[in-house]
């Protein structure tokens, strides 16, 4: 289709299985790590998409996760999460929006979880980030209905991505069980009662940007066989 695309925190994981199903569809992607775009420094969101020109699907995917219980967990894990998971949606959508808008046509899509429908222990900080990333997309899309330009989400469930295996590390390391049953209890949070692959978050991502989903504004697929029926 030859769309000018960017992925943030495009170069590994759910990121890098978006950007080559976009590659795939003969659009030229702009994949952009942390090195090349820190998302949470205006600053450089605004000098990365200066330089990269007009943007016609904007995918929000860079993001961090930790975990702890409420009252361990510290202000700074807490800012962060929000920096990254929240604000740098925000940054970043708020940078290619006008220009969406003068030409009437632009797809958003913010990769962000099941977390942000439901909370789940021992995600405070994580959990109110990808709920506040969700939101995001709702009040965008409200602000375009009736336009060319649409604001949707995805969220999934635990996917297979280097995310997930620190997540695997620290039950195995808190609870002594071996990785595989570690991964179990991740997959059996779930309906699907397995991990997603990235792809199947590509998939789901590239729907919502294509052309045909002009209809589609404010909604989120939740990617957890059944479990949240939204």
């Amino acid at each position: 289709m030859n769309r000018r695309v960017v992925v943030t925190g495009g170069t590994r994981g759910i990121g890098a299985a978006i950007a080559d199903r976009f590659r795939a569809a003969g659009d030229t992607v702009l994949a952009p790590g942390r090195t090349e775009c820190d998302v949470t420094d205006e600053a450089a969101v605004k000098a990365f998409f200066a330089e990269a020109g007009p943007i016609d699907v904007l995918i929000n995917n860079a993001g961090v996760s930790t975990s702890a219980p409420v009252h361990a967990t510290s202000v700074e894990d807490w800012r962060t999460q929000f920096e990254v998971n929240a604000t740098g949606a925000f940054l970043c959508t708020r940078a290619v929006l006008p220009g969406m808008r003068e030409r009437d046509h632009g797809r958003i899509v913010t990769v962000a979880s099941t977390a942000g429908h439901v909370g789940y222990r021992y995600t405070a900080g994580y959990t109110a980030s990808k709920h506040a990333a969700v939101g995001l997309m709702r009040a965008v899309a409200a602000e375009v209905a009736g336009t060319g330009v649409t604001a949707n989400a995805v969220c999934p469930a635990f996917v297979r991505t280097g995310m997930t295996a620190t997540s695997v590390a620290r039950i195995r390391e808190r609870t002594g069980r071996d990785e595989a049953a570690a991964e179990a209890a991740l997959a059996a949070a779930s309906a699907l009662g397995r991990l997603l692959e990235p792809d199947e978050v590509a998939y789901a991502v590239t729907f919502f940007a294509a052309p045909e989903a002009a209809a589609i504004n404010g909604q989120t697929l939740v990617l957890d066989g059944g479990g949240i029926q939204s």
